[in-house]
């Protein structure tokens, strides 16, 4: 049974309540819900740290992990296309889910932020995911499985590192994707 009322982790002085009586403010209201999973496996904040932020200190307005967090979540609500949150940046779920009160990055500084990561801070992200799937087992398994699978991600117009797959029969990217059991271990484009 569901309760009719959810008391999720404050911003700042905001309480915030998930309520299931009825009314609809956000199709987005599951982000509080990975904001709250991210405060406790701190992945976004871990990730932070692995990566360099070389901008001038002075001249910041929106902290490096607060992007990494308005970008994960952004993906993992749907909205894996950069020109989005140049809307998303006001969205209060969103920004919320940050734990931001005021007005996010815009594309631009997201897509600079993205493009400012390099081959050894992938490396060290991906390390990152694996010592987490290390943390959450008590002891060492006995087994471990690993599943590799390829997906193609259709591209459009002339994005540079597409190809042609003749499988897919068309442009896309072609990710490789390491899993043991539900954990995502690489993923490697």
């Amino acid at each position: 049974m569901v309760p009719e009322k959810l008391t999720l982790s404050p911003l700042s002085r905001r309480q915030i309540e998930a309520d299931f009586s009825g009314g609809h403010i956000t199709s987005d209201a599951g982000l509080l819900l990975l904001r709250e999973v991210d405060n406790q496996h701190q992945l976004t904040q871990r990730l932070a740290t692995v990566l360099d932020d070389t901008r001038n200190p002075v001249l910041v307005r929106h902290k490096l992990q607060t992007m990494i967090r308005q970008r994960v979540f952004g993906v993992a609500a749907g909205y894996e296309d950069l020109n989005d949150h140049e809307t998303l940046r006001a969205d209060q779920a969103l920004q919320t889910a940050t734990g931001e009160e005021a007005i996010l990055a815009g594309k631009s500084t997201l897509c600079r932020m993205e493009q400012r990561v390099d081959r050894q801070a992938v490396v060290k992200a991906h390390e990152l995911m694996w010592h987490h799937f290390i943390e959450q087992h008590d002891a060492p398994p006995k087994e471990i499985v690993l599943d590799f699978d390829g997906t193609d991600v259709p591209v459009h117009g002339d994005q540079p590192g597409k190809f042609f797959n003749a499988y897919y029969d068309h442009h896309c990217y072609f990710p490789l994707y390491v899993f043991c059991g539900r954990h995502l271990l690489v993923s490697y484009l």
